[in-house]
C-alpha cells in the first residue's frame, strides 16, 4: 500500500494533494464543449451503490474510478467493475491518462485473493483485471497478475478472465508469466497512432506493444488478443487504418475504438469530437480487415461490455 493514512482507495485519492505532479507546469488546454452524444447521466441506481460497497469492502481499486470512465454508472449498475491491481499510483506519465503518477508503494499481498472474493460476491461471469504501470518491479507485476487469475479461478472457477496489461517494457519473461496463468483474453492497448506516441504516450514504444500482442498469440494460440485506441487526439483516418493493419499482422482478434476525453486542462487537448457516423465507418473498415470483433463508438472503452463481447468473440471464432 502507499504511504497515505487509510486503506480505502477513495479516501487515498482525496488525501493525495495533486494527482499529476509532472503536469503541474504545463499550460492549460481547455477542452471544447462535449456534444450531445458524449454526455452521460450521473450514477444513482441501487445496484451501482451495491457494486461500490463490495469494491470498498475489499479495499480494491477500479480503473472505472481512477481513470474517470464515463460509463461507470451503466457498468456498475450491472455489477461490471474493472479491477485495477497493484495500487493507484502509476510510474508512467501518459498525457491522456487520469490515473495518479508518482512513486508506488509495496504490493498488497492480500490483493489477489481479495479480487477473487469480490468477483465471487459480484457474481461476475466475466471479469477484466488491469493495473497501473509498475516499472519499479523486476517483473512489472506479472506474477501479481498471475496470482490474481489463480484466486479468481479458486473462488469462481467458471468466470472467464480478461487481463488488460501494461507493456512490460524491458521486463524479460513477464509476458510468459502472464500467459502461463491462462487468461481467456490478453488485452493491451496501443492507445493512439505511432506518430503521436512522443506526445501522448512518451514512456511506451509502439512497435514493442504490437510485438507483445503478437507474442501472446505465439505463446498460446488459444488466447484471444485484444487492443484499443482513442481517436480525437489529432490522428488522421489513414493513420488509424495503419494501426488496424499492424494489429491484424500481429493476429489481434478484437479492436476497440473510443473518443478521447480530456481529464483536466493539464492533459493532452482534445483535437476534435469524432462523430458517431465516423465511428461506424471505422468499425466497417476494421471488420473488412479481418478482426473477429470490433467495438467503435464515442463511449467505447477497453472493458466496456466486455462480458457480452467475450461471448461474441467465442461465437465469431466458432
Amino acid at each position: 500500500m502507499d504511504a497515505l493514512s487509510t486503506t480505502d482507495p477513495a479516501a487515498r485519492r482525496a488525501e493525495r494533494p495533486f494527482r499529476h505532479p509532472e503536469k503541474r507546469l504545463r499550460p492549460d488546454s481547455p477542452s471544447p464543449r462535449k456534444p450531445a452524444w458524449i454526455r452521460v447521466k450521473a450514477p444513482t441506481s441501487k445496484a451501482y451503490a451495491e457494486t461500490r460497497r463490495i469494491v470498498r469492502e475489499h479495499g480494491l481499486s477500479t480503473v472505472c474510478e481512477e481513470a474517470g470512465c464515463p460509463n461507470i454508472g451503466e457498468c456498475w449498475a450491472q455489477r461490471h467493475a474493472t479491477m485495477m491491481i497493484m495500487g493507484e499510483i502509476c510510474t508512467r506519465a501518459c498525457a491522456f491518462c487520469n490515473v495518479a503518477t508518482g512513486r508506488p508503494g509495496a504490493l498488497d499481498r492480500a490483493e489477489p485473493e481479495n479480487v477473487g472474493k469480490a468477483v465471487a460476491k459480484l457474481g461476475l461471469a466475466h471479469v477484466v483485471v488491469t493495473s497501473v504501470d509498475r516499472d519499479d518491479l523486476d517483473d512489472g507485476g506479472a506474477a501479481h497478475f498471475a496470482e490474481t487469475v489463480g484466486w479468481i479461478r479458486t473462488y469462481t472457477p467458471g468466470t472467464t478472465v480478461e487481463l488488460l496489461t501494461p507493456d512490460f517494457l524491458r521486463k524479460a519473461g513477464a509476458l510468459e508469466t502472464v500467459i502461463a496463468a491462462k487468461p481467456d483474453v490478453l488485452n493491451h492497448n496501443l492507445e493512439t497512432v505511432p506518430g503521436l506516441y512522443s506526445a501522448v504516450r512518451p514512456g511506451a514504444r509502439y512497435y514493442h506493444s504490437v510485438r507483445l500482442l503478437e507474442r501472446a498469440k505465439e505463446l498460446d494460440p488459444s488466447v484471444f488478443t485484444k487492443s484499443g485506441m482513442m481517436v480525437g487526439l489529432g490522428e488522421t483516418r489513414e493513420q488509424v487504418a495503419q494501426v488496424m493493419d499492424d494489429l491484424r499482422c500481429a493476429d489481434v482478434d478484437f479492436l476497440t475504438i473510443g473518443q478521447y476525453l480530456q481529464p483536466t486542462p493539464k492533459h493532452h487537448p482534445v483535437d476534435r469530437f469524432v462523430t458517431p457516423e465516423e465511428f461506424e465507418a471505422y468499425a466497417t473498415m476494421a471488420k473488412a480487415k479481418g478482426f473477429l470483433l470490433v467495438s467503435a463508438s464515442p463511449l467505447t472503452r477497453s472493458s466496456y461490455h466486455a462480458d457480452s463481447d467475450f461471448a461474441k468473440l467465442k461465437a465469431a471464432r466458432g
